[in-house]
């Protein structure tokens, strides 16, 4: 017979989805009960019409009936009580809250250094130049080669990160005072979008938004991650100068296009962060080239060489030159990894984590 120890070692391979944590480590399982071949078991959701809950409940139902025995599951779903909560959210910030000196107490565990996380600033020097399309397509890219994934849509007025990952109409769900990022193709993803009405412009300064990206880094449970983008306003704002005082080890990505235009007000931006001891890591080129099918014929619509002028400026390495996609071809802004853009992500991607020190490798997918 089933023993109730067999059923919590099997339930601890079953992860919330949200929280990537075990659920038996978080508490959530209660009340087995064992009758013969049938067994009982109560699974506490932190709230009431959790997204999550068909997940859970199937992955509980299938994990158990694969036990010696077991004939029949029957899962019972609660939800748990305000101090069940706190414990949950006490045990999802923290493993090492607990063990951190008590002036790292007060700080975000992702700015804590205790753990290795490279931050790297996605700037241009004006809006346009698809600075926002570039960070959506270099976070996949890392994800797709292995690497743990984070973008913060600090673009506050502008924000674009939820609509090109298809997501600028899902809503985050927050425990108490604890935000879980929402995820996409490998990726977590949390921007002001999510918690703004549809529509309504944000009319901050400069304090306001500061403490708008501290809250991003201490109220949202990033979990484990390697590196985390942010995908900053063009110019050299408020938002810019925050991310540089708060981040004082962050690097910094310079897209532009081939445009005289673009490329001087982008070295405008990449001097700021080598004045305030930023490393640029190097220049993107994006819309560099039309190529047409079936040739390798290239057609320079905006000109040539903004990319090398910014680089050479700023002391850095043009990354890659990003071609232009046909519309008609390409309708979603995260292209396929097959795609002459997608393969020149793939390559952008390698040389960032090279310049991170994040190792990269291609995942291993299903035939």
């Amino acid at each position: 017979m089933v023993t109730k120890e067999q059923v919590l070692d099997v339930l601890r391979d079953v992860e919330d989805p949200e929280v990537h944590k075990s659920i038996v480590e978080l508490d959530m399982v209660k009340n087995i009960e064992i009758e013969e071949g049938r067994v009982n078991v109560e699974v506490l959701l932190t709230i009431r019409g959790c997204p999550l809950r068909t997940i859970i409940e199937k992955e509980v139902e299938e994990r158990i009936l694969s036990l010696p025995g077991v004939e029949q599951v029957n899962v019972q779903i609660g939800h748990m009580t305000d101090e069940q909560r706190a414990a949950f959210t006490a045990k999802v910030r923290g493993g090492n809250t607990e063990s951190a000196a008590p002036q790292q107490q007060a700080v975000p565990a992702l700015l804590r250094g205790d753990k290795p996380v490279q931050f790297l600033a996605i700037a241009s020097g004006k809006g346009g130049v698809g600075k926002s399309t570039v960070t959506a397509n270099l976070a996949v890219a890392l994800a797709r080669q292995g690497v743990r994934v984070a973008v913060i849509d600090a673009d506050i007025y502008g924000f674009s990160i939820p609509a090109i990952f298809g997501v600028q109409d899902k809503k985050p769900t927050v425990i108490d005072e604890l935000i879980m990022p929402i995820e996409v193709e490998g990726v977590k993803l949390i921007s002001m979008q999510f918690f703004v009405p549809k529509d309504t412009p944000v009319v901050w300064r400069g304090p306001m938004l500061g403490k708008m990206l501290r809250n991003f880094f201490g109220q949202v449970h990033w979990g484990d991650v390697d590196v985390v983008l942010l995908d900053l306003p063009p110019g050299t704002g408020d938002m810019a100068l925050d991310v540089h005082s708060l981040l004082p080890n962050s690097k910094q990505l310079i897209v532009t296009t081939p445009q005289a235009a673009a490329s001087a007000v982008a070295v405008r931006a990449g001097l700021m962060g080598v004045r305030t001891n930023h490393e640029v890591i190097g220049v993107v080129e994006n819309m560099a080239y039309f190529q047409f099918d079936d040739s390798d014929e290239r057609a320079y619509i905006f000109g040539r060489g903004g990319g090398e002028q910014v680089a050479s400026q700023l002391n850095t390495e043009l990354l890659i030159e990003i071609p232009i996609a046909n519309l008609d071809k390409q309708k979603d802004p995260l292209f396929d990894e097959l795609s002459l853009q997608g393969q020149a992500y793939r390559q952008l991607a390698e040389r960032v984590g090279m310049r991170l020190g994040v190792k990269t490798q291609p995942l291993q997918r299903n035939a």
